[in-house]
């Protein structure tokens, strides 16, 4: 039986670990061919052997997504591998640590820039593939930050959150409603994902491999902020990726999806 993406190209973006790296397997595992882009190249090169190795098509390319120039080259040469594109998800991003009214000018500017420039560069080099295999799916990633307030107390059970990751998560949030107006007219989905905390290395600080699996990391936001219980896991971001990028999810557009364990119902 054909797989929910057979025949498609998917491009992911921060391919090289974490949601990115789980969704590059989910994906392939579908019958995608994929291609993890990343600045890390030896994880990058990494995930896509090891995807290729359990019978999957990924190939890597190495992608700055806050270089405009990396980005415009990068996305041609994953446009040259199979011929099109079809799929693309802007997993890219990351945080800081400091709080407002403190934060340093670079840190501001390359939380923006990564996150939300990133997405519009990723997207616009991209869109054209997409027009040219006759439409396709944009999926974007945002973060509870977009939507939640902030209070010392969130910050006891999230962590130290920047004001510049608020800020360029709420414009992905913005940016996705717009493209989908624009995709409407070409066949083009767009979507975004809001995680909650998951599970990965980037989000306890490596303690993943611990003893405990890290989640005592995560304790105070299960007491605190969650409905379902136990940890968010790569595994239920890729697989709302997933739909949201197959023909099941077809009448879908413009919408921002929580995978939170229930924390915006909750707060």
């Amino acid at each position: 039986m054909a797989g929910r993406l057979e025949g498609k190209v998917a491009v992911i973006t921060g391919g090289n670990s974490g949601i990115g790296e789980t969704t590059g397997q989910v994906f392939a595992r579908e019958g995608a061919k994929v291609i993890l882009m990343a600045r890390r190249e030896a994880e990058g090169a990494a995930v896509a052997e090891s995807i290729r190795q359990a019978g999957g098509d990924a190939t890597f390319i190495s992608c700055d997504v806050a270089d405009h120039d990396s980005v415009t080259s990068a996305v041609e040469q994953a446009a040259a591998v199979h011929g099109r594109i079809d799929v693309l998800f802007n997993n890219a991003g990351g945080g800081a640590g400091s709080s407002f009214p403190n934060e340093p000018i670079e840190e501001w500017q390359r939380v923006i820039h990564t996150n939300l420039t990133g997405t519009f560069y990723v997207s616009q080099a991209v869109w054209p593939h997409i027009v040219a295999a006759g439409g396709g799916s944009v999926v974007n990633m945002s973060s509870l930050a977009a939507q939640r307030g902030f209070s010392p107390k969130m910050k006891e059970a999230f962590g130290a959150t920047s004001s510049s990751y608020y800020a360029a998560k709420a414009g992905v949030d913005a940016l996705t409603r717009y493209m989908a107006g624009i995709g409407g007219e070409c066949n083009i989905r767009v979507n975004c994902v809001r995680p909650g905390q998951i599970l990965t290395p980037g989000a306890t600080g490596g303690t993943i491999n611990d003893a405990d699996g890290g989640h005592h990391v995560f304790e105070k936001m299960f007491d605190f902020a969650q409905i379902v219980q136990g940890p968010g896991l790569p595994e239920d971001v890729a697989n709302l990726v997933l739909f949201l990028s197959c023909d099941e999810s077809r009448f879908i557009s413009g919408e921002i999806v929580n995978v939170d364990g229930g924390v915006a119902a909750k707060i």
